[in-house]
């Protein structure tokens, strides 16, 4: 598996690990609707509210900081899945947040450097069939 591959399932298994401390159920894990492109990185529940979590992770801040790699259309594509997968496990009547959390990693040793997790990070827009 390529580093990159390697530095996604660590800050991945960080921000499940990281939720489940806060109390929250992690549902799914990399979650993918049927005939879809994009993967929902965590799907959790906490206190009756269904949280839909993109984990960005990056071994330096170089470049920005992880969260801003979520543009309008990383947006729209995730909120197409999110209302996929509310039809299809039936939750249509559940509260629900988009949250991102971002990862920083150590890119000599994968030691995890910090976790910042944004509830409500963004609303998702209007999809049109």
């Amino acid at each position: 598996m390529a580093p990159h591959n390697d530095t996604g399932t660590l800050g991945e298994a960080t921000a499940a690990e990281y939720l489940q401390q806060k109390g929250y159920e992690v549902l799914q894990r990399n979650w993918r609707p049927p005939k879809g492109r994009t993967e929902l990185d965590i799907v959790a529940v906490k206190d009756g509210v269904l949280a839909f979590v993109e984990v960005k992770t990056r071994s330096s801040v170089a470049w920005g900081e992880p969260m801003e790699a979520v543009n309008y259309a990383k947006i729209r594509h995730l909120t197409a899945a999110a209302q996929r997968y509310m039809r299809l496990f039936n939750v249509s009547d559940m509260q629900v947040r988009f949250d991102i959390i971002s990862v920083i990693v150590s890119s000599s040793s994968n030691a995890v450097i910090s976790v910042h997790h944004v509830e409500n990070a963004f609303m998702p827009p209007p999809i049109y069939y």
